[in-house]
């Protein structure tokens, strides 16, 4: 089990068909994400940063290699909660890159939202507002393994 505090250290990230839904979901929830650290992907962070008002950390651009930076963070126990609007409909050349962050994501046991329904329900609970145990994995058992 790893605390995680009541300030939650946030990853944004949306593809281009997403970012204004991504937008509008962090204007309406302004005042909950006030309460938090934000990361998010170049453009996105830009595009946030100039719409919300609020600080953000920017990495690199998504294809350029922001998603694999926040895949890092994420397996090093820095990010608390993934938000990413991903595009089903339209193919990405990083694509490769999108599924390594979601994957990364679900190894850490890291909540994601990937739509404005799912963001909603996750940013309004009252674990985003409370200390909370996260369940790590432990991979001992893989990273002992006999390779032959």
């Amino acid at each position: 089990m790893e605390p995680v505090g009541r300030r939650k250290r946030i990853g944004l990230v949306a593809h281009d068909n997403k970012k204004r839904d991504l937008i509008e979901w962090a204007g309406y929830n302004r005042m909950l994400l006030e309460g938090h650290e934000l990361v998010a992907t170049g453009t996105t962070g830009t595009l946030l940063e100039d719409a919300i008002g609020l600080g953000i950390e920017k990495l690199h651009s998504g294809p350029l290699g922001g998603d694999q930076q926040l895949g890092a963070l994420i397996a090093a126990g820095d990010i608390d909660f993934l938000v990413f609007f991903w595009d089903p409909l339209e193919p990405q050349p990083h694509d490769p890159d999108v599924k390594a962050l979601l994957r990364i994501a679900v190894v850490w046991n890291i909540p994601v939202a990937c739509n404005r329904a799912s963001a909603d329900f996750m940013i309004s609970s009252p674990l985003m507002i409370s200390d909370y145990m996260r369940a790590v994995p432990d991979y001992a058992t893989y990273l002992n393994r006999v390779v032959e």
